[in-house]
């Protein structure tokens, strides 16, 4: 990307898509456009192709999604696929339509099966079933997959597919009801230790071990994945093994009980945690193998704890915006 490449990074107002904007402000991109949900609907066809036609981008970070966490997925799975599909379809077709030179579609690592061999490579999509309390939103990511490689199969696109861990950091969502298990942590430890509360419960037994990336490494492999020469582009494009597929990952991987304690210390809280097993505990592990990214020379670079500082700082100085919050769309 030159500096001044017109650049569509949909989803600007969410954690990842302002931490890509953050990232390309800082290396001198200025031609960046941006749209908020009231300013175009990315489930709209007509918006979205009028947009695409008329402003013509160079270069898509493709961001805008429904997410949220294992409540969220588990009982609302229409939206979560209708919306996902609506967005998708229409950015990457469009996208298509007006030659846009390339296209990094975000996606997550629960697209993989819900057992997969751990550390999961990317050639295991679609070898076994989905973790159900998610398969919704997963299908809907797979079928994103699906169509960059088709498209860049028949129309000779460059869309290339990034699937990230568990992301926290600046501008997540803290709703109890639709956030991700680090920021509802967060949350509830910050709660508690405002009421003084004797305990905390954490859905589970504790057990699920997770990989979590801070929010501004991941905009960095993003640009870095946007911004590599051409034949090793075209490498990721045409990977045997996985097609525009790649994992990014950081190698942060905990236990949930682990990571609640490192929350309960971060906050300051002085209780006990408490357990829920009867609240399911999701897909037991989730690792992700980066090492195709890393070979490239890319690394991660904020530790977990030192992440997790800094996501409080953030929540504590947006205080009393959390509850409103919501979980779509990320604009």
């Amino acid at each position: 990307m030159d500096k001044s490449s017109k650049i569509f990074i949909a989803g600007h107002g969410g954690m990842v898509g302002s931490a890509l904007v953050k990232k390309l402000r800082s290396e001198g991109f200025k031609n960046l456009l941006l749209r908020t949900s009231a300013e175009l609907d990315l489930r709209d066809q007509k918006s979205v192709e009028e947009f695409f036609t008329y402003e013509r981008p160079e270069y898509v970070f493709l961001a805008a999604a429904r997410v949220g966490g294992i409540i969220a997925n588990s009982t609302r799975k229409g939206e979560f696929i209708y919306d996902n599909l609506m967005i998708q379809t229409n950015v990457i077709h469009n996208a298509s339509n007006v030659g846009v030179k390339r296209l990094l579609y975000l996606g997550s690592t629960c697209i993989y099966p819900k057992l997969a061999p751990q550390p999961i490579k990317e050639e295991y999509l679609l070898t076994g079933a989905l973790e159900p309390t998610n398969d919704a939103y997963a299908i809907a990511k797979i079928a994103g997959i699906a169509q960059c490689r088709s498209y860049n199969e028949q129309y000779g696109t460059r869309f290339l597919c990034a699937m990230p861990n568990n992301l926290y950091g600046p501008n997540d969502n803290f709703d109890l009801t639709n956030s991700h298990v680090l920021p509802a942590l967060i949350r509830k430890f910050h709660e508690a230790k405002e009421s003084g509360a004797a305990t905390v419960t954490v859905w589970g037994s504790g057990s699920p071990l997770r990989e979590f990336m801070h929010v501004d490494d991941l905009a960095e492999a993003c640009v870095f994945l946007m911004n590599q020469p051409e034949q090793i582009y075209s490498s990721l494009l045409t990977y045997p093994q996985a097609p525009a597929l790649i994992n990014v990952g950081s190698g942060q991987e905990v236990s949930i009980a682990d990571l609640a304690g490192m929350v309960k210390r971060t906050v300051g809280f002085d209780g006990e945690i408490v357990f829920d097993t009867t609240k399911p505990d999701g897909t037991p592990r989730k690792l992700a193998d980066s090492s195709r990214l890393l070979s490239l020379g890319w690394q991660h670079r904020i530790d977990l704890e030192e992440g997790l500082g800094d996501a409080y700082r953030w929540f504590l100085a947006s205080a009393g915006t959390h509850g409103n919050k919501k979980c779509f769309p990320e604009t």
